[in-house]
C-alpha cells in the first residue's frame, strides 16, 4: 500500500521521504525558521514539517503560570506564545517553501490548529506521539480528508492498534518512534518497523530523536518508507529539541546515505562484474 503526499509516493519499492522536523526549533524567528528550510532543501530532503498549537487550549492556565526563564520572559506563558508562529509568519513560510519546491506541513496538537492549518491547504497533518491517544483529535484530523503520519512513541501495541482503528489504514503512514530527547541507542528497538509493517497494512517510517545519523539510515535499510529528524543549525541554541537534532552536515549525510541505499542494496541476485574478472584471472587457481 502506498500514500501520496504531495507530489510524492510514500510506501515499499518508493524513494524513502525524507522530512526535516523544524518544528519549534526556529525559536519564533521566520528568518531562522527559512534559513532551516534552505538547510533541508539544500540536502536534498523532500519536505519540512512545523508544529502548531493553540496554546490556551493545550495548557492549562496552571501549567501556563509556572515559572519558566526563556529569552522571552519568565513564565511558561510566555516561553509557549514566544515559540508559536501565527498567520502572518505561515503565509510567508508557505510562500518560501513553495519559492523553493518543498513540501511542508505540521503536527496539529489541537482541533483549532487544524482548522488554522486548513487555510494553507496541506499536503498531509501530522498526529504526534503524545496526541497519540486523542480520540477526538485523531478524527478531526481524519475528517479533512488529507492524508495522516501518526507517529507511535511512548504508546503500547494496545494503544496503536486503537488508534489505527480510529483514523483507518486508508492514506495513513505510521512512524516508529522513541519520545525521549535525545534518545538512547539502547531505546531505539529499530526492529519494530518490520513489526509494524506486519500488523498493519500501511506504510511504516521512522521518527528519530536520537545523536548521529547511522540509526536512522539503519532504519531505512529496515524498510522505512519516510524518516523524520529534527534539524537546527546549531546544537546549542536555546530549546529543548535542539540536542537531539542534525546540525547541516549531519542531515548533509543523512540524505546522501539514504539515497545510495538503493544502489548498495543491489537486486539480490549473485553477480560476477566485469570488475571482478581481472582479478579472477591474478587470483583464482585454474583447475
Amino acid at each position: 500500500m502506498k500514500v501520496r503526499i504531495g507530489d510524492k509516493l510514500v510506501g515499499d519499492d518508493e524513494p524513502v521521504m525524507v522530512v526535516a522536523e523544524i518544528g519549534i526549533n526556529a525559536n519564533g524567528d521566520v528568518n531562522l525558521a527559512k534559513r532551516l528550510i534552505d538547510m533541508a532543501v539544500s540536502a536534498g530532503c523532500d519536505a519540512v514539517k512545523f508544529q502548531k498549537r493553540t496554546i490556551d487550549v493545550v495548557y492549562s492556565k496552571e501549567e501556563l503560570d509556572k515559572p519558566r526563564e526563556s529569552p522571552w520572559g519568565t513564565s511558561n506563558r510566555e516561553q509557549k506564545f514566544g515559540l508559536e508562529f501565527g498567520r502572518r509568519e505561515y503565509k510567508s513560510i508557505a510562500r518560501y517553501c513553495e519559492n523553493n519546491n518543498i513540501l511542508w506541513f505540521a503536527s496539529c496538537w489541537d482541533k483549532e490548529s487544524v482548522d488554522f492549518m486548513e487555510q494553507f491547504d496541506p499536503p498531509c497533518y501530522k498526529i504526534a506521539s503524545a496526541s497519540l491517544t486523542d480520540d477526538d483529535l485523531l478524527e478531526y484530523t481524519r475528517g479533512k480528508y488529507k492524508p495522516v503520519i501518526l507517529s507511535t512513541g511512548m504508546s503500547t501495541m494496545s494503544q496503536i492498534r486503537h488508534a489505527v482503528s480510529v483514523l483507518g489504514l486508508k492514506d495513513l503512514v505510521l512512524l516508529h518512534c522513541t519520545s525521549t530527547y535525545p534518545s538512547k541507542l539502547s531505546e531505539l528497538n529499530l526492529r519494530m518497523i518490520q513489526s509494524l509493517k506486519n500488523e498493519f497494512s500501511c506504510p511504516v517510517g521512522y521518527s528519530g530523536h536520537e545523536v548521529g545519523v547511522s540509526s536512522s539510515v539503519v532504519a531505512a535499510v529496515l524498510g522505512a518508507c519516510m524518516v523524520e529528524r529534527h534539524i537546527t543549525l546549531d546544537r546549542s541554541m536555546y530549546g529543548s529539541d535542539q540536542a537531539s537534532s542534525l546540525e547541516v552536515r549531519g542531515l548533509d549525510m543523512l540524505v546522501s546515505n539514504i539515497r545510495e541505499l538503493p544502489v548498495i542494496l543491489g537486486d539480490g541476485v549473485k553477480h560476477v562484474y566485469k570488475s571482478e574478472l581481472p582479478i579472477i584471472e591474478k587470483l583464482r587457481k585454474v583447475k
